[in-house]
């Protein structure tokens, strides 16, 4: 759990096939932040067989559904949307058109042959780990007529096997999300992301700064390192050495274009010395950093088998800030945890107290089968978990609410990515990831410019730019 959950885009790719053997393709994300970026490089793997974007699924030869098993019943969800899909693919074909259906991500790793079981209908079924082999299912189940299964951690790492000339960036965009890092070795007691991505494993240096290059070029200021535990980044090197996430981050900061880099997700046991001492030496290293903690409870977080105390996090904290003054942070919470007492439930609520977040997200526990924790004893209650939850995301509120207030009045970098709602304004992100709506001209959009800060909306803030000049 940490990767931010995202909703569910078409994915658009550029296809260079020839216009007669052009086939549509729906991509469906559920999920976070790397299945966004799984679901563009599905689409990049398959381009060199023909298939385009289309918006809509009624009108697709190639159906993805890419999926997340972090959700509670995201099972069920899987299937009751494949019901849908299946109704597609029938109309289709009355009218004599073929359309494939494929299940993808953590849902289908977890689920496997079940989901042909239960919905025979669907043509190919695929782990996290071996999205690279797309085009050999697709050519699989064309020549064989049945369903295709891949749900195996196959031995080489599917970057190796990726295009090296992706898809390139939609035209306007300046943020972008490039996944380092996959995989999990923490085992955490209610996640079930080990099991679904596997073990560990980091991408090689040399592929990273390739394809930040080809995002810097498209126009990509902004850059977000993906990775279930990112900052265990432990990837090869052109010089032979292992780099860590620091090492990586200040050569990225080196490229051409690019402005700004985050990274997420965190775990607390991987936040060395080399990384936080990075946050006081690399500007382009946003002061602003995504660190779940889960509990503020000892005997929780052992439970939970997190590694560290809520000592050792205060700590982290700490230093962090000693280094970076201005960094803000945001963490995820769950409150129910098995054996969660009303006294455990508190060491939470004084971390929170203690720490003070910018950003949070707070969740029920929930059974994921499989885990540790969904057969544990002392299940707690929904009605407990419930009055938990409102009391934590109250004061979470209250801390939001109270950083942006001290921004009020503060002039900040603003990089500009978007037209605003109104007519006549434009929207970007803070260095703390907050949107900011200012009036201006569209040529702004794309670079960073000072803001003076002039109110705190909901999930917002509003400013003024500062300059005059840059109207010209």
């Amino acid at each position: 759990m940490g990767l931010r959950h995202a909703g569910a885009p078409a994915i658009m790719t550029v296809s260079n096939a020839p216009p007669s053997s052009r086939r549509g393709l729906h991509v469906i994300t559920w999920g976070c932040q790397m299945n966004v970026y799984d679901s563009a490089r599905m689409s990049d793997v398959l381009r060199p067989l023909g298939y385009q974007p289309v918006d809509l699924p009624d009108s697709a030869d190639m159906i993805i559904l890419n999926t997340c098993h972090i959700r509670d019943k995201a099972a069920e969800k899987v299937f009751s949307e494949l019901g849908r899909l299946r109704k597609i693919k029938e109309a289709r074909k009355e009218n004599g058109e073929q359309t494939i259906i494929a299940v993808a991500g953590c849902v289908a790793q977890a689920e496997g042959q079940e989901i042909l079981t239960r919905a025979p209908y669907v043509d190919i079924v695929l782990g996290p780990q071996t999205y690279h082999r797309l085009p050999e299912m697709v050519a699989r189940a064309a020549r064989a007529g049945g369903a295709v299964i891949d749900t195996e951690f196959p031995a080489e790492q599917k970057f190796d096997f990726l295009p090296d000339t992706a898809a390139p960036q939609t035209p306007g965009n300046y943020t972008a999300f490039l996944t380092i890092q996959e995989g999990c070795d923490k085992f955490c007691s209610f996640c079930v992301v080990p099991y679904t991505r596997g073990a560990e494993s980091s991408r090689s240096v040399t592929s990273v700064l390739a394809e930040a290059k080809r995002m810097a070029d498209s126009g990509v200021r902004e850059i977000c390192l993906l990775g279930q535990n990112v900052n265990a980044y432990h990837g090869e090197g052109p010089d032979g050495q292992v780099w860590t996430l620091a090492r990586l981050a200040a050569t990225l900061a080196d490229i051409a274009g690019i402005l700004r880099i985050r990274y997420m997700t965190s775990h607390p046991r991987d936040m060395d010395d080399s990384l936080i001492t990075a946050h006081r030496d690399l500007p382009a290293l946003m002061p602003f950093l995504h660190l779940p903690v889960q509990a503020g409870s000892d005997r929780i977080l052992q439970a939970m088998n997190r590694g560290h105390t809520a000592d050792d996090y205060r700590d982290i904290v700490r230093r962090l800030r000693e280094v970076r003054p201005d960094l803000a942070l945001s963490s995820d919470f769950i409150v129910g945890h098995p054996g969660e007492t009303d006294e455990d439930f508190e060491a939470t609520m004084q971390l929170v107290r203690d720490v003070r977040f910018a950003l949070a997200y707070s969740f029920k526990y929930s059974q994921r089968p499989g885990t540790p924790a969904a057969g544990a004893p002392f299940q707690v209650p929904e009605d407990v978990k419930d009055t938990r939850l409102q009391a934590l995301q109250a004061l979470l509120r209250e801390q939001q609410d109270a950083f942006n207030d001290t921004l009020v009045g503060q002039t900040i970098p603003v990089l500009f990515t978007g037209e605003g709602r109104k007519p006549g304004q434009i929207t970007g992100r803070s260095p703390w990831l907050q949107p900011v709506h200012v009036s201006g001209p569209r040529h702004l959009i794309g670079q960073e410019l000072p803001v003076r800060i002039t109110e705190r909306l909901t999930n917002s803030l509003g400013g003024i730019l500062v300059e005059e000049t840059v109207y010209a």
